[in-house]
């Protein structure tokens, strides 16, 4: 969500308001893409959902950075992406 936020118009405040966040409409873009990132990121936790994932290794990258471009669900991603930008993406959950 964070890599995305940027790209989504005004999506995020609607996820933000489905998540609960208070005061949605009085926020500015930015306050609204924070708050709805950070209220996803609080579900995650709250359901064991871990922030880091020590089986992903430096030398899988190239092979999983590959594999998610290549996913058919790539192509509808708000935001163009490439492998290098997707390895930035997995080094981030990396322990």
């Amino acid at each position: 969500m964070e890599y995305n936020q940027e790209f989504t118009g005004e999506k995020y405040r609607e996820i933000a308001r489905a998540m609960g966040v208070k005061g949605v409409d009085e926020m500015t873009v930015e306050e609204y893409r924070k708050a709805a990132v950070d209220a996803v990121k609080q579900l995650s936790a709250d359901v064991g959902i871990p922030e880091k994932n020590e089986k992903v290794r430096e030398e899988d990258l190239d092979v999983l950075a590959a594999d998610a471009f290549a996913d058919a669900c790539c192509p509808g991603n708000p935001r163009d992406t490439n492998t290098a930008e997707l390895k930035v993406l997995y080094r981030k959950i990396m322990v």
